[in-house]
């Protein structure tokens, strides 16, 4: 079950980078590692650096992808962001939840998120 958990989730953070380019994003850098924990996806838009979280479901048969960013996890990828926003001299920047459905292909694009 890992394991195909991995292939699904490597392949909703595809077609969501697919996503953010076709809508004018720049990918700046995927599955950032620091020691505040992982983005998945940094990206530019403008002047404005987008961390955004990527959650991929089979369908909606158990909620919304969205709802399993809760609070914990907004507070380690804040910490992440800050990490990384102060490494690079970051002052614009935002927080994004992408969904991800493989069975019906939707993706969902939620900005400012937290």
């Amino acid at each position: 079950m890992k394991i195909f958990n991995k292939v699904k989730g490597d392949a909703g953070e595809r077609k969501a980078c697919e996503y953010l380019i076709k809508q004018n994003y720049k990918i700046l850098i995927t599955n950032h590692r620091n020691s505040g924990g992982e983005i998945d996806i940094i990206a530019k838009q403008g002047a404005l650096t987008v961390f955004v979280e990527v959650k991929t479901r089979t369908d909606k048969t158990f909620g919304f992808a969205a709802e399993a960013v809760d609070f914990k996890k907004q507070q380690k990828i804040k910490t992440a962001a800050t990490l990384y926003a102060q490494k690079y001299n970051i002052e614009q920047m935002r927080f994004d939840v992408v969904e991800v459905y493989i069975k019906s292909g939707e993706i969902n694009h939620i900005v400012n998120a937290f």
